[in-house]
């Protein structure tokens, strides 16, 4: 699993396992759910050409996303090892000069933080206690699209995912991206995940630009 945007977790993802993530994904490509947010993403007809990655671990989504036209990402982790690994990659494949590396818990810097044109968090929110800051302050950071993966709502997914340490519930999660004017474009699911964008309507996409 990919590294979470939370402080009181980040000795969970060492370097080591920063590296295992990183040898993975050489050999195989972004996770399933990664994946499916990117081609969500993707079939966005407002998506945009700047990105925040919050929680990103190893700059999966980054790295994926500046290929595929995105021009300037930015990376927030609350794990050194994982930016560090994030920072290696990016050298490696000479996207470093549009990848700007973040450290620290995203809620806390979130005031720091320039919006995005999209804003994702892959497999975060099932890791931070305060789901109402995170993805409040998170989804007002995104002009157009807001991408989630988090857990999906069946009590067999709680029970089975009990190493992750807060399973929000959906319907809550979409109501603060709802207070900040984003709702539900397009997802889908694996039996454990929900894969979700969010969008703007026009008027609103303009005000947050604007």
């Amino acid at each position: 699993m990919d590294a979470c945007g939370c402080d009181d977790f980040a000795s969970i993802f060492d370097r080591r396992t920063a590296e295992k993530d990183r040898d993975r994904y050489r050999r195989k490509g972004p996770d399933r759910t990664t994946r499916m947010l990117l081609d969500l993403i993707g079939r966005h007809p407002r998506a945009g050409t700047t990105l925040l990655d919050i929680g990103g671990g190893v700059g999966v989504v980054d790295r994926e996303l500046l290929r595929s036209g995105v021009g300037h990402a930015v990376l927030v982790d609350a794990s050194r090892a994982y930016l560090d690994v994030a920072r290696q990659e990016a050298r490696r494949e000479n996207l470093l000069d549009r990848l700007e590396m973040v450290d620290g818990d995203f809620v806390r810097r979130a005031a720091e933080i320039d919006r995005a044109d999209i804003v994702t968090l892959d497999r975060v929110v099932c890791c931070y206690a305060d789901a109402g800051s995170l993805v409040s302050l998170s989804a007002a950071k995104a002009n157009h699209v807001y991408g989630l993966v988090l857990p999906r709502d069946r009590w067999i997914i709680r029970i089975g995912l009990g190493m992750l340490p807060y399973a929000h519930p959906n319907a809550l999660v979409d109501g603060y991206a709802a207070a900040q004017g984003l709702h539900p474009t397009a997802e889908a699911t694996t039996f454990w995940w929900r894969v979700v964008v969010y969008g703007r309507d026009d008027a609103a996409a303009a005000r947050s630009v604007g």
